[in-house]
């Protein structure tokens, strides 16, 4: 279903970060797929809101053709499946599990479950596109 096609442009982005001791923290912005090279820059900007502040976030990763994500320095991160499901990146002792739904495309969700030592959070995203129907 999904190409990397697909994702260039802007999207909103709403995510909501559960930890497992009750915090709670939102971040909202947006996303946005720019072509790289044979791939794509994707840059997310916005802010976080927790309990005690809030702070401006931006990351960035490089996908490729294949859905590849890697981290800005070339690593490796995850691959997204196409059609959706299940995806992992290990970072000993951490692990990261993720879910993609493009069920109801353009808008899409990612569900992170972050898990280790010093982590243990539910990271829930909601990504919408400027072809979705505003409610």
């Amino acid at each position: 279903m999904a190409n990397l096609d697909a994702f260039f442009g802007e999207w909103e982005l709403e995510r909501q970060i559960r930890h497992h001791d009750g915090g709670i923290a939102r971040f909202e912005g947006t996303a946005l797929w720019v072509p790289k090279g044979m791939g794509a820059l994707y840059i997310e900007r916005g802010t976080l809101v927790m309990p005690q502040a809030r702070y401006h976030s931006e990351r960035r990763y490089l996908w490729d053709r294949a859905l590849r994500v890697y981290f800005e320095d070339g690593r490796f991160f995850h691959q997204v499946p196409a059609e959706g499901g299940q995806a992992e990146h290990r970072c000993p002792p951490d692990t990261y599990a993720v879910f993609y739904d493009f069920g109801a495309w353009p808008v899409w969700t990612t569900r992170w479950h972050v898990s280790g030592p010093r982590k243990d959070y539910v990271m829930l995203s909601r990504y919408v596109g400027a072809a979705a129907p505003k409610p």
